[in-house]
This record gives structure tokens, sequence and C-alpha cells, in this order.
């Protein structure tokens, strides 16, 4: 008996990923399991982002926070980031443009996918910055795409970082959220 070879594997689209009960995401056709229930403490962190982001964005009359809800990118890509920001208005019920911040809280069971997969889509599809959070160091890792790639800005706790967007800037200040 061989090794399992990737077109082995079923692919998986958009339609199937409809009916799926529980929580998934879908990469390039590949089902990956999300946790099945976020802890408290994902929950609380999750939602002082939103609080932040909400905050932030009062002024800007283009960008929208939104908390967790499903990007289309394609009929076999659909990921729902923790955090996000998108600067146009939602037509649907996902997103379907690129958003300009995404924050992914990390949890056990998903740390691998979010450090790899999704960093590696993410920056393929222009996201400007992607930020990891890891609740056990109390610490956000900040990447922000320079010509094509992510470049570590640094990692923050108690610090403020500007994010430059087209229409506003967010001073999102890391203290909140920890």
């Amino acid at each position: 008996m061989g090794a399992l070879r990737v077109e082995d594997l079923p692919h998986y689209t958009y339609d199937d990923y409809k009916i799926w009960e529980g929580r998934w995401e879908l990469i390039d056709g590949v089902a990956f399991a999300m946790a099945p229930s976020p802890i408290f403490e994902y929950q609380n962190i999750s939602a002082e982002i939103s609080y932040e982001l909400k905050t932030k964005l009062k002024k800007c009359k283009k960008c929208t926070s939104v908390l967790a809800v499903d990007w289309k990118i394609a009929n076999d890509t659909v990921v729902c980031p923790d955090n996000s920001v998108v600067c146009s208005k939602i037509k649907t019920n996902f997103i379907e443009e690129i958003p300009k911040i995404i924050f992914e809280v990390l949890s056990p069971s998903t740390k691998k996918v979010d450090r790899n997969r999704k960093y590696n889509l993410f920056q393929e599809q222009g996201v400007k910055y992607y930020i990891l959070v890891e609740p056990k160091g109390n610490f956000a890792e900040v990447y922000k795409l320079e010509d094509g790639f992510y470049r570590l800005q640094g990692e923050f706790t108690n610090e403020t970082f500007t994010f430059n967007l087209d229409s506003c800037k967010i001073d999102f200040n890391f203290t909140n959220i920890f």
C-alpha cells in the first residue's frame, strides 16, 4: 500500500460546505475542522478586538469591522476569520472583497492552519495586514504585506500599532485585548 496522494483526496466546493454541520473552513477544496466551540478566553479576546476596531472605525465611513463571517474566496475556498476589516459594502451573507485586516486568535487545534495555510492564502490574496493573536503568551504578531510578502512588524502586548488603510488609519491599542 502506497502513501496517500493529493489527487486521491476529495475535492470539496462551496455547495458541499453550505450543508455541513459544525464549524469548517475550506481551502483549495480541502476541508479543515475548526474548534467545536471557542473557549471563553478565545471569545473574550475576539470580542475585545472587535470592540477596539469598532471604536477606532467610527469616523471611517468606508470600513467596517466584521466578526467571524465567511469570506468566500473561490468556489473551493471559504474561510471564517475571527475578526476582519472590510473597506467596502457587504452585499451578501459572506465577504466577497479582500479584507484589509484579518485577526486570527490562535487555538491549539487551529494554530498550525492559521500559521501556515491561511498565512500563505491571505498573503496570496493580498490581505494587507494579518495578525496572529497568541492567548497563551498574551501577544500578537502583526504582519504587513510588502512587495507581495508578509513582513513581521513586531510582537505587541502593551503597544499601539497604526494600521494604514486606503481611507483611514486605525491606532490599535493591544493593551485593550489582553
